[in-house]
């Protein structure tokens, strides 16, 4: 009876190394130890050094290769079939450009919010509708700093934090964050795209000559 792989394989793997090998980018699971770890260290591609990028591949030339080395060897992929490998061959930015690029995100995202909340209160006139109510309840002239406007303002603050799950270092509750939601949805469309766009430059580009 042959030995079964078990081949768990995300969508993007990240890589500071431009020679990759099968335990790099893979989960692997078998019930022969030896043959396990001869196939953790297998060589799988060489990336060029200097060429810093995502690269695409199949996972049936990743089996095709692993079959080369062990025909006997049932082979089970479990998760993408085709995936990316993001080479990066130089360390991230620096601390200090780090905590730039946070500030400048978050004084971004901050006034874009109050102007958006701005411009649409000035849209729909808050103030006039707020004063209106007021001299009706009450029938008192406003003078625009009433209990309306106090916690008006106070449930905007309420409200944002409890939608974006988010205090600090703290979360409300264990649900992931909106924010987080977005990156991931905005992860999952660039690894697709840039998946197909690989697969449709496959198709049109002619085979090389032989």
């Amino acid at each position: 009876m042959s030995d079964t792989l078990y081949l768990l394989l995300d969508k993007n793997i990240q890589t500071l190394h431009p020679h990759i090998y099968l335990q790099d980018i893979a989960s692997l699971s078998c019930s022969n130890s030896k043959l396990l770890n001869r196939l953790r260290v297998m060589p799988v591609v060489n990336l060029p050094p200097d060429k810093p990028g995502r690269y695409v591949l199949s996972v049936m030339d990743l089996i095709s290769k692993i079959q080369q080395k062990e025909p006997d060897l049932e082979i089970t992929p479990i998760g993408e079939p085709t995936f990316i490998i993001t080479y990066k061959n130089k360390p991230g930015p620096g601390l200090l450009w780090e905590w730039i690029k946070i500030l400048f995100v978050g004084l971004s995202t901050f006034f874009g919010a109050a102007f958006s909340i701005m411009t649409f209160n000035n849209d729909v006139d808050v103030g006039k509708l707020f004063a209106s109510i007021y001299t009706q309840v009450t029938g008192r002239i406003s003078d625009h700093f009433t209990i309306l406007e106090i916690t008006y303002s106070i449930g905007i603050g309420l409200g944002v934090l409890f939608f974006f799950n988010h205090f600090g270092h703290r979360k409300l509750t264990a649900d992931p964050t909106p924010m987080q939601i977005q990156m991931r949805l905005y992860e999952d469309n660039v690894n697709t795209t840039i998946i197909e766009e690989a697969d449709r430059r496959k198709n049109i580009d002619p085979p090389p000559n032989k």
